[in-house]
């Protein structure tokens, strides 16, 4: 099944029982991020260089679009004009955790609750209603991560995303492998070699405005 790696990344954080995020206060820069990496892998976007050291590195559209809504309106938006990474994720991000939780319902991957907290506030929980698909992006993490293989692009994709909010030694059965160990080689495959030099930019430049605005949300949320 062809899936985004955005809606990957939704099936790993989803609790499969609960229906709930891990991580949920991540998820609008986490995947804006993912969004700006598939278009990286498709040949969509470039990173540009920095002129200065007080400047950032921008990111611009280039190509066609590739047929897919959601790519495609993503495409749309970098195109619009060039912006730096960290201002990206946060637009490509905004309502974005919900069309793609309604995508993974419709094709039976996950179920709609819809319940209430309290008996009062609406609450709505997505768990896992056909887990085959997320089994398998997991066992290519585990392989990755865990036995050392080697990932495909894809999945080091998948990688440095759940590297830069510190998730990826959260999302595979580490057994006797210490967390530290997996943290340093989601580190290394983050960093690793990419086919494509606009790839290995888009995955710094995605893994750098996530980790910011993560940490910008975090800063925020502790001063109200």
């Amino acid at each position: 099944m062809r899936t985004l790696i955005a809606e990957d990344l939704l099936l790993l954080l989803l609790d499969d029982e609960k229906g709930t995020l891990s991580a949920s206060d991540k998820m609008r820069p986490l995947l804006g991020g993912a969004l700006l990496l598939e278009l990286a892998l498709e040949g969509r976007v470039e990173v540009s260089e920095r002129t200065s050291r007080w400047s950032t590195a921008k990111v611009a559209a280039v190509g066609t679009p590739l047929g897919e809504p959601v790519l495609d309106e993503a495409l749309t938006r970098v195109a619009e004009k060039p912006r730096a990474a960290q201002d990206l994720v946060t637009r490509l991000g905004k309502g974005t955790r919900e069309l793609l939780l309604d995508r993974l319902a419709a094709r039976g991957l996950v179920e709609r609750r819809e319940g209430r907290v309290l008996g009062l506030f609406p609450h709505t929980t997505w768990p896992a209603r056909d887990a085959r698909h997320e089994e398998s992006v997991r066992a290519l993490l585990q392989g990755a991560l865990v036995q050392r293989l080697t990932p495909d692009a894809r999945t080091s994709a998948l990688i440095a995303l759940l590297s830069a909010i510190d998730h990826a030694h959260k999302v595979v059965d580490r057994g006797d492998v210490p967390a530290r160990e997996v943290k340093r080689r989601a580190k290394e495959i983050s960093e690793g070699a990419w086919a494509a030099q606009a790839v290995k930019d888009a995955v710094a430049a995605a893994q750098a405005a996530v980790t910011a605005a993560v940490v910008a949300t975090t800063v925020t949320a502790s001063g109200t």
